[in-house]
């Protein structure tokens, strides 16, 4: 740890350069003084607003320089705060090199890219353009301005296939940034900050894209047309010449399919048309492949969908009824409201081009609704219109209704696999609709048979979350959904657990490649429960107020007491819903199906390795009919979407399924708003093995126990207690058993033992063997990866294994068997061992002793006990944890409970 406190002097700007001033200061560090540009337009740089509320001394000049010479005065006043390092975290002025060698520790300096390569102002854009594999930045010893200094650090990262220089700076280069800056000071105050002389090999210096030079050129292959499109989205915007005018392009992806069906578009300079089609514009390489445009610009700013291009001008003006004609002048005052600085509204006057911003569209769109409630308008159909006579004409037709629902639209990734064509959304599913994440980004989820990529898959963003639970509340509180009595409910459910039935066979192959369940497992357990689930659920919506508010309740008040009391049970509103990876499609329905039949709406993250039964739900609810918003489905990171998602004010109620780390994380975010949350987390379940059992079912049931699904179970057996005078030849059985078993392909019939969910948990498994045999645990079988593709672990059996060892207390959630024995007829004292665990999730005892079993399963402090049986779980009995392994039920009727609130009504009369 760094033991000496830095004077620093700041010199730079933005958001960027506020971060970095606000984590030095908390370091411990005293910033001396804060040199940043002029305020613009009355408003101070986010850096000059920190800095001025912490008295810390500011500075804003114009220019350091003036025909290539330092400003004396400008020098002076730097001189004066007497910094011992300068720090440049984000800065546009020209320093005089007086000023970069004057502290005693020199200048550093952030660059964007990982230099030598991409020096210049635009090294972002070039890092995208130039389709560079891996982008990064570099901390550095500042020079005379041309990015050749000594480095002392460097960072980088992976550059996703769709990634847009807002993607790299969000995701990585913006917060990685802030704490690398952070560290490049540490190691300056302790002395150990180096200076590497940056390398000539490699080295590259760009120009600053602007508008001017970004038009796109043709020639070239269809990959290198999208680098040239992401790599100026959103600034400066690549362009072409179309129909005589400048049309920016935004929102661009590769797209490996056939050609799709389309209205031919010219392009100048291009060789091929380009095809207008219902998912966007198609443009084509000189190579013949294809990539897809969302959306354009015209050269007014007007932006829209590019499936829209040909139907954007062709809408016939609407004739007004004098309603409607009223309504168009409140608009207007709203407007003129609002552009304060224009004396007239007029038929052309552009909202945006007047001086409005995002939080103006907020305001109107407000005011609008207050005006007219039953005009329903959403942020993007400001963008969409930005002209009043455009806005005034859009905002009619939403009016009439004639803004008739679209066909739902999906993107497919198809694989012909396990003998059938799979057809696989991958997209964000918001408000109804198949939409890429905002910020394009994506990710590649892998088949953990073999390792290969099965399908890039959108990876949501802040924004994402943000329009789902709008979504999700909007359909809550006004929507359909809303007003829908609950048999009606009960019909969509029975319609979605009828479609996943009717795609079973699908479900479940996709269930297998994307999470190694084994086939026949998948179709019986993953999907077959969670068609269970869904009826069970259904059938209790229109029976909830008769089960759960009971009879009204005497109130004690003077005589004569003409008073009422009653309950009421209501939905809790908008629901998070999180979960994991091992039981994808089951997991989903275990809380989605309890969630809805209470009436609520919901956004489900599901586990970032596999999103692809959760998105085909998402299709097949919406072919069940259930309104738009009801249902939304985010993959992606947990970190970003499910910490989000848990601190968001308008979620009311997170259910997670997880680690226990993750669940204490989650209560911690939630206390934003004091949201409801219910967790079933990590377990270390005991399973008692008794010398009076029937020792093949125990040893089939403990098998069952500890490799079911490959030992991805939450509840599974993490420890075995086995009699002494039946340990020896139950560990021999159990071994016999395993040489039984088949590992191989999860879509084989045959096949016993899949893969592991991915790599990075196969490892996990790996080292938790080691740690075993480290301790000093008899590893008597397996332990090892299987030698063949994918991500195969041998079923596993230690012996031996202590109370202290990190096996005995930590769950390995993979194909362990992990035996402790203890004394012949120490009844109390397997049980002490047995408590001893911070989780509780589940629990099992196997014996022919009825009356040791029910006292073993009061005393057992688990959640679930099974006698004589393991994984024996149903659809209409309460499921979850004690202690650790968290709180509240899914399944049974218990679940609802979790998913509604009481209401207390008094009525005097």
């Amino acid at each position: 740890a760094y033991q000496q406190k830095l004077k620093l002097a700041l010199i730079g700007q933005s958001i960027f350069g506020q971060e970095v001033y606000r984590k030095l200061r908390k370091e411990g560090h005293k910033v001396v003084g804060v040199f940043t540009v002029p305020d613009k337009n009355g408003q101070a740089d986010p850096l000059a607003l920190a800095a001025e509320k912490d008295g810390t001394p500011v500075f804003k000049f114009p220019r350091w320089r003036a025909k290539g010479k330092p400003i004396q005065e400008v020098v002076e006043a730097y001189k004066s705060v007497g910094a011992e390092l300068n720090v440049l975290p984000f800065c546009t002025q020209f320093i005089p090199m007086d000023v970069i060698d004057c502290p005693k520790h020199g200048s550093i300096i952030y660059h964007p890219s990982i230099l030598p390569r991409h020096r210049g102002a635009s090294a972002i854009n070039w890092t995208l353009i130039q389709g560079d594999k891996k982008a990064g930045f570099t901390i550095f010893w500042a020079d005379d301005g041309l990015d050749t200094g000594p480095i002392l650090l460097q960072r980088e990262c992976d550059v996703g296939q769709n990634d847009t220089v807002d993607d790299l700076y969000n995701r990585f280069l913006f917060p990685e940034g802030i704490k690398a800056m952070v560290e490049a000071v540490h190691l300056i105050a302790d002395g150990k900050a180096p200076r590497i002389p940056q390398p000539t090999e490699g080295a590259t210096y760009e120009g600053i894209q602007k508008k001017e030079n970004a038009e796109i050129s043709w020639d070239q292959p269809a990959a290198a047309l999208h680098n040239w499109i992401r790599g100026h989205d959103k600034v400066p915007g690549a362009w072409a010449t179309i129909d005589g005018q400048v049309i920016t392009f935004y929102g661009s992806s590769l797209l490996d399919a056939s050609v799709p069906a389309g209205q031919e578009l010219a392009i100048k300079g291009a060789s091929r048309p380009g095809l207008i089609t219902k998912n966007g514009l198609v443009i084509f390489g000189n190579d013949g492949k294809m990539v897809l445009v969302r959306n354009l610009q015209f050269e007014d700013g007007r932006m829209i969908p590019a499936s829209k291009y040909f139907s954007a001008d062709e809408t016939t003006a609407l004739e007004l009824t004098d309603q409607e004609k009223k309504m168009a002048e409140d608009i207007r005052d709203i407007w003129k409201g609002i552009l304060s600085n224009v004396a007239v509204i007029e038929d052309s006057t552009d909202f945006f081009k007047s001086g409005a911003s995002s939080m103006h569209v907020v305001r109107m769109l407000e005011e609008i609704k207050q005006k007219y409630s039953g005009l329903q308008l959403q942020n993007e159909d400001v963008y969409m219109a930005t002209k009043f006579a455009d806005f005034i004409q859009m905002a009619v037709r939403k009016f009439r209704g004639e803004d008739k629902e679209e066909e739902l639209v999906i993107d497919y990734v198809s694989k012909n696999v396990n003998n059938m064509t799979v057809n696989m959304p991958y997209q964000c599913f918001i408000n109804g609709q198949f939409i890429n994440a905002e910020d394009g980004k994506t990710y590649d989820t892998i088949n953990p048979a073999d390792g290969s990529i099965i399908a890039s898959v959108s990876s949501a963003s802040l924004a994402d979350v943000d329009k789902a639970v709008a979504a999700a509340k909007e359909a809550f509180e006004n929507g359909e959904w809303g007003r829908m009595n609950a048999r009606e409910r009960g019909r969509l459910m029975y319609r979605l657990a009828d479609l996943m039935e009717e795609h079973q066979e699908e479900l479940a192959t996709i269930e297998s490649i994307d999470s190694g369940a084994v086939y026949t497992l998948a179709l019986k357990t993953h999907v077959g429960m969670s068609v269970q689930t869904f009826r069970y659920f259904a059938g209790w919506c229109d029976k909830i107020q008769a089960s759960e508010s009971g009879a009204t309740i005497p109130i004690n008040q003077a005589r004569p007491n003409h008073n009422l009391t009653f309950t009421k049970k209501e939905p809790i509103g908008v629901c998070a819903i999180v979960i994991p990876w091992n039981y994808p499609l089951m997991m989903l329905a275990w809380k989605s199906a309890a969630c809805l039949a209470a009436g609520n709406t919901l956004v489900l993250k599901p586990a970032q390795v596999t999103p692809l039964t959760s998105l085909k739900f998402a299709e097949l609810s919406a072919k069940a009919g259930f309104p738009k918003g009801v249902i939304n489905i985010l993959p992606g990171s947990g970190g970003l979407v499910g910490q989000h998602l848990s601190e968001h004010s308008d979620v009311r109620k997170v259910g997670f399924t997880g680690s226990t780390p993750t669940g204490k994380q989650i209560m911690k975010s939630a206390a934003t708003n004091l949201k409801k949350v219910s967790l079933e987390l990590g377990g270390k379940s005991p399973l008692i093995i008794f010398s009076d059992c029937e020792l093949d079912r125990a040893v089939k049931m403990g098998m069952g126990a500890v490799y079911f699904n490959k030992g991805e179970n939450c509840i599974a057996a993490g420890r075995l207690f086995v009699e002494e005078s039946i340990h020896d030849e139950f560990v021999r059985k159990v071994v016999e058993e395993i040489k039984k078993m088949k590992i191989g392909d999860p879509l084989d019939r045959s096949t016993d033992h899949g893969p592991q969910n991915h790599k990075a948990h196969l490892e996990k498994l790996l080292q938790y063997c080691e740690t075993g045999v480290k301790e000093g645990a008899t590893l008597v079988y397996g332990g090892r990866q299987v030698r063949r593709p994918g991500f195969f672990m041998e079923p596993t059996v230690f012996t031996d294994v202590e109370d202290h060892m990190y096996i005995a207390r930590e769950e390995s959630f993979g194909p362990v068997m992990v035996i402790s024995k203890f004394k012949n007829g120490d009844v109390d004292g397997v049980l002490r061992r047995a408590n001893t665990t911070e989780y509780g999730l589940a629990s099992g005892v196997f014996t022919k002793d009825i009356s040791k079993a029910l006292y073993i399963s009061e005393k057992l402090e688990a959640g679930t006990v099974f006698i004589n049986t393991y994984n024996k779980t149903d659809v209409a009995a309460p499921f979850g944890g004690f202690k650790q392994s968290g709180f509240g039920k899914d399944l049974g009727e218990e679940a609802l409970h979790e998913y509604l609130r009481t209401k207390a009504i008094t009525v005097e009369y």
